[in-house]
Order: C-alpha cells, then sequence, then structure tokens
C-alpha cells in the first residue's frame, strides 16, 4: 500500500476547508430561514393557553450561556416533562452579543415544547447584541400578561435609560389591575447571604439610583417577586413582601457545591391567585472534554455569522496556506545552480548597466565609493554605465552617464541624507532612453524601490547589492527603535531582496544572514574591490610631510575610517582609548578620520575626558588622499558592527596596516585573528588588550602588517569588476532561459 505524503494531506485537507466553509457560508446564506421578533409568537401561544382567572405555572432560568451539554441536552427535557406552562429566561441566555450566538440560541428553544420569553441581560448587549435582540426576539423593556398575572421585563444593562424605565414602569402599575406582578432584571438588585463565584461589583444592578428607584416602585407597586440572573448561584432573599430570587444555574459555570449548580426555578399559582415556588436541582455534570468540544464547536459556528470581510479573510487564510502547501508539494524546486547557463554572450559585448543608489559622490560614504569603484572598473573593461543617485549642492558642474534626482527633503546637519524625488517622470524616461541591459540596485528602499519598478516596466534583470546592515539605522527612522530593528528591517531586506533576480553579498557571513531571513534569489558573494595598487604608489615624502603639519613625532599612529555617527560605534573607542592611556606608557596618537553629524558631541566628549592631547576628530579627507592618510598610520582600529565587509578595512590592510575591530558579520570573513590583525568581541577590556599588543609589540605588528598587505592584494578593483561583470551575464543568461521557457510554454 502505497503511503500518501503528510503534506499533501494537509494540502487536501486544506482545500476541503475551503470549499466546506463557502459551501456551508452559501447554503446558510441562501436556505436557512432568517427569524424575528420571536417574543410576538410566544406571548400569542401564551394568551392562547392562559384563561383570566385560571392557575398556571412557568420556569424561571438564568445564565443558560449558550449552553448545549446541560441545558438543551438535560434541562429543556425537563421543562418539557415538568408540565409548566412557559418558560422564563431572567438574563444571558447568550453567552454573547454575536449573530452567531443569537442563532445558536434560538436553535436551542426550538427544542422547547412550551413558549419561553428572555429578558435582556448583560450578555444579550455585548458585542453589539441589543440590536441584534430587538430584530431577532423584541424589545428591552416590555410587560405582557399572562392568566392573572402581569409580567415585566426591564433593561438593566444601560442601554435604555433608567429614568424613563421606572416613569413607564409607575404608569403601567398605576394603572393595572392585575393583583399578581412578576418583574425580570438581568441584574440582582440585592446582594445574597452567600458569595457568588467571580463577585464582582457591576454583576449587580447599577447605578444605585436605578436601583433605589427601582425598590421605591417595587414596594409601592407591591411586586410579588423579582428574579434576575448573572450570578452562578441559587439564592432567595424577601425584602417587604417582595420575593427576589437570584437564578444562575442553567448551562453556565457553575462550582457544584451548595451554593452553585445547575437548576431552575418553578412558580405556580394557583386558581384563587396563590403563588408557590420551588427551586428544581438537576443533577448534571458536563465532562471537561465535552464542554471543551462545545466551545470549539461554538468558535466554529460563529466564523460563519461574521461579517463579509472578516469571512473572505478567513477563507483567505485557507486559500494561502492551500496554496503553501501546494507550491511545497507539487512545485519542483532547483536547490542547485543552474550549471546549463551559458553567460558567454553577454559577457562577449558591452553591457549597458544602470545603477540605482541613494547616495554617490560627492558625499562620502562606503556604498558611494563602491559604486565609483564598481563603475571605474566596469567602464574599463568597455561597459556603459548610467548612475542615478541625489543631486548635491557640490557635485561637479558637468557630469556624464549621471542622472541627478532633485531632494524632496534633506537630513542630517549637513543636509548630506538626501531624499530624492522618485515621482519625476523624467528620471523614468531618462533610463528608458539609455535601454540598460541589467538594472544594479544599492538600496532596498527610496531610489532603489524605484529602480526595482523600472526594471519590471522595462523587463530587465535586477541586481541587488547588500551592502548596509539596515537595522543599525534605526535612529534615522521615525518608527520605534526595537520595532525596526527587530522586525521591519530584516522583513524589508528579505522582501526586497526576493523580487530581485540575484543578490550581490559581499562576505559569505552576510550569505548566511540572508538565508536566515528568508531570501530565496541566487546569492553571489562578492568581496568590494579596493584600488590596491593606489596604495601601492604612495610617496613617503607626503606621509612626511602630512605626519609633520599633525606635529606627530615618534608616536605610533592608530588610524580610523568612519562616518561620525551613531552606529559606528565611535563612542566605544574613546572610552577604549581612555582605558588604553591609562594602561600603557609607550606614546600613540589616534586619528579618527571622517564626517558626520555627531562630530560636535564626540568633540565635547573627547575633551570632557581629556583625550584631546591623542585623540583627533580629523574631519572629511578627499578620497585622492586617502591612500597617505592611511600610511600615516601603524595600525587601523575600528569598532562598527554595522558593515557588511568594512572596506575601509581592506584598504588600510592595502597600506600595510595590521587591524583590531570588534567582531560583526562584516568583519568576520576579513580580519583573520592572529594573522592580519585582531577581533575581539565588543568588550572594551578585550578590544583595548588586543590594540594594547599592537602598541607595545613592534615586531608582531609588522609581522600581521605584512600579512595583511598580502591578504588585501586579492581584493583588486579589477578583478572586482570582472567578477560582478560576470554576475551580471549570468543573471541575464538565467532571465533569458526564464523567458525562452515562458514562450515555450
Amino acid at each position: 500500500m502505497k503511503r500518501r505524503h503528510p503534506l499533501k494531506v494537509l494540502f487536501y485537507i486544506s482545500l476541503t476547508i475551503v470549499v466546506l466553509l463557502i459551501g456551508y457560508k452559501a447554503y446558510l446564506n441562501l436556505f436557512e430561514p432568517d427569524f424575528e421578533a420571536l417574543h410576538t409568537e410566544q406571548v400569542a401561544r401564551i394568551h392562547d393557553m392562559l384563561s383570566d382567572d385560571g392557575g398556571f405555572s412557568f420556569a424561571v432560568v438564568g445564565n443558560i450561556n449558550n449552553s448545549v451539554g446541560v441545558f438543551e441536552e438535560r434541562m429543556i427535557p425537563a421543562l418539557n416533562r415538568s408540565g409548566v406552562d412557559f418558560m422564563v429566561s431572567a438574563g444571558n441566555a447568550v453567552s454573547g452579543g454575536g449573530e452567531d450566538k443569537y442563532r445558536a440560541i434560538q436553535g436551542t428553544l426550538s427544542h422547547l415544547e412550551i413558549p419561553y420569553l428572555l429578558t435582556f441581560g448583560e450578555n444579550e448587549y455585548e458585542n453589539f447584541g441589543s440590536y441584534r435582540f430587538y430584530d431577532h426576539f423584541g424589545p428591552h423593556f416590555f410587560s405582557i400578561k399572562a392568566g392573572g398575572a402581569r409580567l415585566i421585563f426591564l433593561d438593566s444593562t444601560g442601554k435604555t435609560p433608567w429614568q424613563w424605565q421606572i416613569r413607564w414602569l409607575n404608569d403601567l402599575l398605576s394603572q393595572e389591575r392585575n393583583r399578581l406582578r412578576f418583574l425580570f432584571v438581568g441584574h440582582p438588585l440585592l446582594h445574597p447571604d452567600q458569595e457568588a463565584p467571580f463577585e464582582q461589583d457591576d454583576d449587580f444592578l447599577q447605578p444605585p439610583e436605578f436601583r433605589t428607584a427601582l425598590l421605591d416602585a417595587i414596594d409601592r407597586h407591591d411586586v410579588d417577586m423579582v428574579f434576575s440572573a448573572n450570578l452562578s448561584l441559587y439564592a432567595d432573599q424577601v425584602e417587604g413582601d417582595t420575593r427576589f430570587i437570584t437564578t444562575g444555574g442553567a448551562g453556565g459555570l457553575v462550582l457544584n457545591n451548595d451554593t452553585s449548580f445547575y437548576h431552575y426555578v418553578r412558580v405556580d399559582v394557583n386558581d384563587d391567585g396563590e403563588i408557590s415556588h420551588s427551586m428544581v436541582r438537576l443533577e448534571a455534570r458536563q465532562h471537561p472534554v465535552l464542554s471543551t468540544l462545545e466551545s470549539l464547536w461554538f468558535f466554529i459556528y460563529s466564523l460563519f455569522y461574521v461579517g463579509y470581510v472578516n469571512f473572505i479573510l478567513l477563507v483567505a487564510v485557507f486559500v494561502l496556506i492551500s496554496t503553501k502547501l501546494y507550491t511545497a508539494i507539487f512545485v519542483a524546486k532547483d536547490y542547485y545552480p543552474d550549471y546549463d547557463l551559458d553567460p558567454q554572450p553577454w559577457l562577449s559585448k558591452p553591457l549597458r548597466v544602470a545603477m540605482f543608489t541613494n547616495n554617490y559622490l560627492p558625499f562620502i560614504g562606503g556604498v558611494p565609493i563602491s559604486i565609483a569603484r564598481l563603475r571605474k572598473g566596469l567602464e574599463t573593461l568597455g561597459d556603459i554605465i548610467l548612475i542615478v543617485c541625489p543631486r548635491y549642492r557640490d557635485q561637479p558642474p558637468e557630469e556624464t552617464d549621471v542622472v541627478r534626482v532633485p531632494s524632496l527633503l534633506a537630513m542630517g546637519e549637513k543636509r548630506e541624507f538626501r531624499l530624492a524625488n522618485i515621482f519625476l517622470a523624467r528620471i523614468r524616461r531618462q533610463v528608458r532612453a539609455f535601454k540598460p541591459d541589467i538594472i544594479h540596485i544599492h538600496h532596498p528602499i527610496w531610489l532603489g524601490s524605484l529602480g526595482l519598478f523600472v526594471a519590471r516596466r522595462l523587463k530587465v534583470p535586477a541586481v541587488y547589492t547588500y551592502h548596509t546592515r539596515l537595522e543599525h539605522y534605526a535612529h534615522f527612522v521615525p518608527l520605534p527603535g526595537n520595532l525596526f530593528r527587530n522586525l521591519i528591517s530584516h522583513e524589508l531586506i528579505k522582501r526586497f531582496a526576493n523580487k530581485c533576480d540575484g543578490v550581490i553579498v559581499p562576505t559569505y557571513s552576510t550569505e548566511e544572514y540572508l538565508r536566515m531571513i528568508g531570501v530565496k534569489s541566487p546569492t553571489f558573494v562578492q568581496p568590494t574591490g579596493i584600488e590596491y595598487q593606489t596604495f601601492q604608489e604612495v610617496d613617503d615624502g607626503d606621509v612626511r610631510k602630512l605626519r609633520d603639519s599633525l606635529s606627530i613625532s615618534d608616536e605610533t599612529v592608530f588610524v580610523s575610517v568612519s562616518r561620525l555617527s551613531n552606529e559606528k560605534n565611535i563612542d566605544f573607542m574613546i572610552d577604549a582609548i581612555e582605558e588604553l592611556r591609562r594602561r600603557t606608557d609607550r606614546p600613540f596618537r589616534f586619528l579618527m578620520i571622517g564626517e558626520g553629524h555627531q562630530h560636535e558631541r564626540l568633540q565635547q566628549r573627547i575633551e570632557e575626558v581629556g583625550l584631546q592631547d591623542c585623540f583627533t576628530l580629523v574631519g572629511s579627507v578627499p578620497p585622492e588622499d586617502m591612500a597617505i592618510w592611511y600610511h600615516l598610520g601603524d595600525a587601523f582600529l575600528f569598532a562598527s558592527k554595522s558593515e557588511t565587509q568594512g572596506m575601509v578595512i581592506l584598504e588600510a590592510m592595502a597600506a600595510g596596516l595590521p587591524v583590531v575591530a570588534v567582531r560583526s558579520s562584516g568583519i568576520e570573513d576579513v580580519v583573520r585573528h592572529g594573522h592580519n590583525g585582531f577581533k575581539t568581541p565588543e568588550r572594551q577590556d578585550k578590544w583595548v588588550e588586543a590594540v594594547k599588543r599592537l602598541l607595545e609589540d613592534d615586531s608582531l605588528r609588522e609581522k600581521l602588517a605584512k600579512q595583511a598587505l598580502e591578504f588585501a592584494e586579492e581584493f583588486s578593483v579589477e578583478q572586482f569588476a570582472t567578477d560582478v561583470r560576470t554576475i551580471y551575464a549570468s543573471t541575464l543568461a538565467l532571465a533569458d532561459k526564464r523567458k525562452n521557457r515562458h514562450w515555450d510554454r
């Protein structure tokens, strides 16, 4: 016997549920009769049954709470056999005011062989149930004549103003000729002698003014009996000439003890108008399993009486589950690269590449520099590049193959972060006129989103380079930090990457992160290139001149390159350098190269801890001069955890600098501990210890420097551009294969 795959079983079950949901919903709406004003029919049955002066009997129940196991299966058969003429619910016949609950109680009450009347109680009012009660049964407060008695029903929920009810009650009873008077109100007026389970103050009639006025009317008009529910017990109290009975044992939660148990109250009126009553205890215990199943059934039943929007959402959930299961079971998946791809046709001709980025030169940062180097390398290989980027005040006056987009908003102290106007139609027209073979996107938001949109419109592949750990930029986003950091940032990256035809990542650890968050698009590990040769051509005279201008003598020089921003962890390094100065006698200088909105605050902090003589915020340095500044140093220090690769680290190694960095995904594959530097946890003591070793051990520093230089040689811009070009060609080949497969169908 062939064993069926469990996922297939789940798929067919889910599909069956969808069909049954839609089918049963159609049946309920098309074939199940609606019901309204049931009290009209019940009152007519009572009038037809009772004479004006004859005796009669009725049962009072409370807290049915849509019970099936107790009320429908146990109590209704007992009531049908009891010989009473009709039944009254003193409140809480339903467990809530939803349409499902009203339809369920109507179905339950249809098993009664006697007429019935319901009091408008707390549960009937909940969840906008007041209009359903009015529609399905009748007014919230009313009175009827039964034999020689007057039955009065009041609204204790606050839906009907109590002042109006009191006025109506006084007028009614002032003209009433019937001697016997029974009053039904959902909330008890008196506190019973015994404590009810889970008793709360709002379980009783509120407000106090209503209670006082009603008790006065009851006394003044000689009301014989008052029945209430809302408490899970039986209580029988007498005040004046009136008997107050609280009954709450028709099916809701009871404790099955001497106070709280399943029961109903029987009231008998003889031909002489004498009233007697008795409590009938029902020995019924519902098994917990049955109670759970009953609750589950009511939940399922309720789903068919929610609004159409909610019902559609419910069906949509099961459709989605079915779709996911179908995809998981029946759709073939390729877990390996497509080795049949032939990228050669695209490698053998110049490619037209449009790049979309949220920042570019003259803005100084890792991403702009990386793009500029890639552009230079690709153009050297013969490709044609178009850059779509924000407009800056100090941009070159004349540029070729660069589309500058005006800004809607500029942020940062120096307005360095630009929110480009992606809605300009001319931008799309210029890219369309460029006729790109492929679009390369460098950010997952804003201009990056425009790039993906244009790629889809032009039907060309889109490649995305994951440059930045977005979660570390929560302070720039007007959302709760933890929400953006822990959820939104990762979801944004995942969704955007999965919409692209390929994703480029700089390290294997970064690739692992993308897989962990659910990225399914083809991923290519390609480290960002550096201009290695530039760092080998630095003139020693330029370095000496710079050293003299900074008044550096025989000190060991530490260099770092970073934007002065929160995510770069500069405060960590300030604290660490302060600790280092206390732990060593060796003179040193620390040069922090870079600019940012935190410059003034960081400078103030440096001065507060007294580091101004050894910790210098250099500011921004032109890219063409950076190689000289790197060569000025003896070692490179870094603490940022927001990098995906840390290109400045490779540049430092190309200048022959060993590195001390905090462990992160962007550092892990670049810094080889004990070979070209040290990587430490984000602990000040460990980081300071590593820096101190490089400071005090000249031979170790020279050894690691030599090995760092050899390591960096593998990351030339030329090789970088060649490898990225191969990624373009592979992506174009895959897109072409998919297109041909589609046409073949």
